[in-house]
């Protein structure tokens, strides 16, 4: 959907970068954050519909992240779709456990991300 509001917090800035490419040239309104603590201060003035979670970051984790945004009343509808190198066996559960509704696997694929993120912003939760 145009304009819908995407967060991207990665602390890897190609990243950063090929994400807001990829979700802005489909139309979203995307902001970007290199950590947890970046995140937080941007979400005191955005409202994303949907985060895109990089796991692994320096100080608070991804998962850590993910928690505090679903126990927030005002956040827990957010939908956090985790972004991660590590696709090892259990970190899809580990990340579904600590509040996630997505997974996927680095190195982006720039197909399946913006169809991944049309399909939670549409509602299916299909991953």
């Amino acid at each position: 959907m145009r304009g819908e509001p995407i967060l991207v917090v990665d602390d890897n800035p190609h990243n950063l970068k090929l994400a807001r490419v990829l979700l802005s040239g489909e139309g979203y309104d995307v902001r970007t954050a290199a950590d947890a603590e970046e995140a937080l201060a941007v979400l005191g003035s955005f409202a994303p519909r949907l985060v895109l979670m990089d796991l692994q970051l320096p100080g608070m984790d991804g998962l850590e992240l993910t928690r505090r945004l679903k126990r927030d009343p005002a956040r827990r509808d957010i939908v956090v779709i985790a972004l991660t190198a590590y696709a090892m066996k259990g970190d899809e559960a580990k990340a579904l456990a600590a509040g996630c509704d997505g997974y996927i696997a680095k190195p982006i694929d720039t197909e399946a991300l913006t169809d991944l993120v049309a399909r939670h912003l549409d509602g299916e939760a299909a991953s």
